[in-house]
């Protein structure tokens, strides 16, 4: 099969490679999308291998985001057949291969039936993101009434999570420009496009990473949730600062698809690349102006043996 990988050095490389057997209590997926997000074009300009997150030398896949069939099943999986359109999250940084590829492994507890009002291409954008958005929010706890700002609130986590809050019953606010108003409000949030004055709300979940500027907008023994763990500012005023890390979840995963078949939760796309222009597709990540994510197809014979 195909797939795209890179060791860091800022390039993509598409290779051919053996399609992945699954083990107990793991599932095959045929992929047909796969949507791109920063956490990827980081990986290719070798941050984590900076960090120390992956070995230096290590070929690493790419995609996080699943969208496709279940193509075998391994020993100890009883209630998922082949055949079955699904969507799933591959989390982890150090796989030899991942979501931009023909065929991905992950764990059974990692997916979920796909959403039947979109297509592959819009299922693709909906794990990492909307996972990410879910989990943070998992961490705000129950709303009691409270206040919470939700910076890039028209980006990619940012957009899951004004509806998700606001069905929490959170009295939300989204930071965003001036052009995504009309966005934010239909989530049901109230819109800024300036940063709040100082103390201005019980809790900030921080996917626009502002950092101390957030920060400085939660009331004292309030709560900051950032998205890039261990790159938080630091406390202050008695505010509580952690970080998602998002994880993969089956059951969490499924809750978010019947979100979207139920219209609460809408997906956006900026358009499609084919595996193969994986570094184009990067590179239009990279040129912003865009609402939505970017996703690679992928066609069959990316997914033949050579």
């Amino acid at each position: 099969m195909q797939a795209i990988v890179t060791t860091g050095d800022n390039h993509l490389t598409l290779e051919e490679v053996d399609v992945p057997i699954p083990g107990p209590r793991q599932l095959r997926i045929a992929v047909d999308a796969a949507a791109v997000n920063p956490v990827d074009v980081q990986t290719r300009k070798g941050i984590y291998h900076q960090l120390g997150w992956i070995d230096r030398s290590q070929v690493v896949g790419l995609g996080w985001d699943i969208a496709g069939r279940i193509d075998a099943v391994g020993d100890e999986v009883r209630t998922w057949e082949p055949g079955t359109s699904v969507v799933a999250l591959h989390d982890g940084l150090d796989s030899p291969t991942a979501a931009y590829a023909g065929y991905v492994v992950v764990p059974e507890s990692a997916i979920a039936a796909s959403p039947t009002s979109i297509d592959a291409v819009g299922a693709a954008t909906l794990p990492l993101n909307a996972l990410t958005a879910l989990q943070a929010l998992d961490m705000l706890g129950e709303p009691d009434g409270r206040t919470l700002l939700v910076t890039g609130a028209a980006g990619g986590v940012g957009g899951f999570a004004l509806p998700l809050a606001v069905r929490r019953g959170w009295a939300v606010s989204g930071l965003a420009r001036a052009e995504d108003e009309e966005f934010v409000l239909a989530s049901g949030a109230r819109f800024t496009s300036t940063t709040p004055s100082a103390g201005s709300f019980d809790a900030v979940l921080d996917t626009a990473v502002l950092g101390e500027v957030a920060l400085e907008t939660v009331r004292d023994g309030g709560h900051y949730v950032g998205v890039i763990p261990s790159a938080g500012p630091p406390a202050v005023r008695g505010v509580e600062v952690t970080a998602v890390a998002v994880r993969h979840d089956g059951e969490r995963l499924g809750e978010l698809v019947r979100l979207v078949d139920e219209g609460v939760l809408a997906v956006r796309t900026a358009g499609t690349f084919p595996l193969e222009k994986a570094f184009d597709a990067h590179a239009a990540l990279e040129r912003g102006g865009t609402r939505g994510r970017w996703v690679l197809t992928v066609s069959e014979s990316a997914r033949s043996t050579p």
